[in-house]
């Protein structure tokens, strides 16, 4: 043999098989999983080289998909693994990011590592304990099934979409013990769009744009700041309409709690659109989510403010603050 080069004879393609079984990894499922996703944001000439640093150069690689494979089988832990020099610390955050889990912006790489390598732990135990319920609860079965159930009937659609949202939404809250794994980005179009207001003493507004950023934003309220959304879906208090280019536009008001407080109340709508690839499919496009604090209702009528809350805007004026993609609901 030549100085340096890879063997000639034993091509991850050859009779033996090479590592394309990767029966042998040391790594769990999930590590392997998750590696394999952030290895994917690797460029070829940096997979290569990661494939080549692993086998100490004894394999000839010559895919994309063989260099995975070594990677995965030859790697001693995943640890290891993110500690590459070539898997950036942007990559990671990243990943963490797309997978809803907060993290501050300045933590180091080994911070970020030891996150991904406990949220792969957790992920192992959760389909040890929920392999029943998980292999029936698909992301996507509760959208799913606004279409096969509601045909034309929006007003149910809407009912059976806000009890699933928040539902969702307000698991993630720790403080109430009932952690979810189906919340993330893949409820939301890549393009989808979040304005956000709320108002104490003062008004504010947000405004995100992509289905990361959207989902990681409200995933913040009752991960992160523990408040509890509680929708009145009641008479008034929930309104559902459609446009003639088959948006579904659900407008929706409640209360919002912090553990046994109630904060203020807020009104929400979403744009719902079909996704073509599943017809059965509903994706959120666009959300208005409008928060008033307590101390910004003083001007409200005693009477008033003792009612639930309730959805005041008539189908024409919901239909115009998507149509023309403006903020509209915040006065």
């Amino acid at each position: 043999p030549g100085s340096g080069g890879r063997p000639e004879g034993r091509g991850m393609g050859s009779g033996d098989g090479g590592v394309k079984r990767s029966l042998m990894s040391l790594l769990s499922e999930s590590e392997q999983r998750g590696c394999r996703e952030i290895l994917q944001a690797l460029g070829r000439c940096e997979l290569l080289s990661v494939a080549d640093t692993v086998t100490n150069r004894m394999l000839r690689i010559d895919s994309d998909a063989e260099a995975m494979n070594a990677i995965l089988s030859y790697s001693q832990s995943a640890e290891e693994l993110l500690k590459r020099k070539k898997i950036h610390r942007e990559i990671l955050f990243q990943y963490l990011a797309k997978h809803s889990i907060v993290i501050p912006i300045h933590t180091e790489k080994y911070q970020l590592i030891q996150r991904i390598i406990d949220y792969w732990r957790e992920d192992t135990a959760a389909k040890q304990e929920t392999d029943v319920h998980a292999s029936t609860s698909g992301n996507d079965a509760p959208e799913m099934d606004l279409a096969v159930n509601h045909k034309g009937d929006y007003q149910a659609m809407g009912l059976q979409f806000c009890k699933w949202f928040y539902h969702l939404l307000n698991s993630q809250n720790p403080l109430l013990q009932e952690r979810s794994s189906e919340w993330g980005p893949q409820h939301f179009w890549e393009d989808a769009k979040l304005k956000f207001s709320y108002r104490t003493l003062e008004q504010q507004l947000e405004e995100y744009t992509g289905a990361v950023l959207v989902s990681l934003r409200l995933l913040a309220l009752t991960k992160d700041e523990h408040l509890f959304l509680n929708p009145n879906l009641t008479g008034d208090g929930l309104k559902c309409i459609h446009s003639p280019h088959g948006l579904v536009i659900i407008a929706v008001a409640g209360t919002i709690h912090r553990d046994a407080v109630c904060l203020g109340v807020f009104e929400q709508i979403f744009g719902l659109i079909r996704c073509p690839n599943n017809e059965n499919n509903w994706k959120m496009k666009l959300i208005h989510l409008k928060i008033t604090g307590q101390g910004a209702m003083s001007s409200l009528m005693s009477n008033e403010a003792s009612q639930p809350p309730i959805i005041k805007y008539e189908s024409n004026e919901l239909l115009k603050v998507f149509e023309e993609n403006a903020v509209g609901v915040y006065d």
